[in-house]
């Protein structure tokens, strides 16, 4: 299988990294916004063509699939242009940053049947599978999630500390993971509330923010979430249930009492990353939809709709 990468930063080599160890998969076109360290990445990782244009790499016929780890406000619309040129998908969170967006992207799936997945990495990470396959035995039921999602990131830079040319958002993109997986774990979202801090003067967005959840099982979920965090960063998730506690950092698990539980062989790597890509190349091969495809994760992006619109009300 033959891939094509738009997006040559932090996360494109995390891709490059991850798609490395898969039989059969071979990245053969690599797309970026600035030639020259595009091409440093492509001559990194042995990738033989380098474009800075998306059309480009959809242009060569020897491209059957498209991962797009680009700024979030290009995510919808090459999401579409991929579709189009008659190619498989996988979009790295958010699918947007607008409802319509995500309900457009949504339409032309069905309309040509292609596989089109969404990042959402937490679905895959070992520590939340683990969670989630009690949870299917009927071995742990979700009461409450407390989860932190922290950052010091008062300019505009990527996850390696790099200056970039968009800006992050926290409701749009860092809380859609817990969103979409609240109700992976918990059932179907029935109700949703936010509160934001001020807005940054020059990254015109909130670095603060607070979202509460509840399923329809009636769990309950606080999400907070802060760039102004200059402490542990990355997010941690605490599971309360009604047979333990269990907290997730990324792909590792501990319980309540901070005992370390072994979920190596949850799945075939201890990488999400990892394990999205290769959902995302066995979903093409086998013709089946993937797990966090755009029909799964979609209600998630309305609930997002929903907040938005509650703290534009707000403000």
């Amino acid at each position: 299988m033959k891939i094509c990468l738009a997006g040559a930063g932090a996360f494109g080599v995390k891709h490059l990294e991850a798609l490395a160890k898969i039989d059969g998969v071979e990245v053969v076109s690599l797309v970026g916004r600035q030639r020259a360290p595009t091409e440093e990445v492509a001559r990194r990782f042995g990738v033989g063509h380098v474009a800075t244009d998306l059309a480009e790499g959809l242009a060569r016929d020897d491209v059957d699939a498209v991962i797009l780890a680009t700024p979030t406000q290009l995510h919808a619309a090459q999401a579409l242009a991929c579709l189009d040129a008659g190619r498989h998908v996988q979009v790295e969170i958010p699918l947007a940053d607008r409802w319509s967006d995500a309900e457009a992207v949504a339409r032309r799936q069905q309309q040509t049947g292609l596989v089109a997945m969404v990042g959402h990495t937490r679905r895959f990470n070992p520590s939340h599978q683990w969670v989630h396959r009690r949870i299917e035995a009927g071995a742990f039921r979700v009461q409450q999630m407390d989860v932190q999602t922290y950052f010091f990131r008062r300019r505009n830079i990527n996850a390696l500390g790099q200056p970039r040319s968009w800006t992050d958002h926290l409701l749009w993109h860092h809380a859609a993971h817990t969103v979409d997986l609240f109700a992976w774990q918990a059932g179907e979202i029935v109700a949703a509330h936010a509160m934001q801090g001020p807005i940054h003067p020059e990254l015109r967005i909130a670095m603060d923010m607070s979202i509460q959840l509840k399923s329809s099982s009636g769990a309950i979920c606080t999400l907070s979430l802060s760039f102004n965090n200059d402490g542990p960063l990355g997010t941690f998730f605490r599971y309360i249930g009604d047979t333990g506690t269990y907290v997730a950092r990324y792909d590792d698990l501990v319980d309540g009492k901070e005992q370390r539980i072994d979920v190596s062989q949850v799945d075939v790597s201890m990488n999400g990353i990892e394990l999205q890509d290769r959902e995302f190349v066995a979903a093409i091969r086998e013709g089946r939809a993937p797990r966090a495809s755009v029909h799964d994760v979609l209600p998630c992006y309305r609930w997002l709709d929903r907040m938005e619109k509650q703290l534009a009300e707000a403000a």
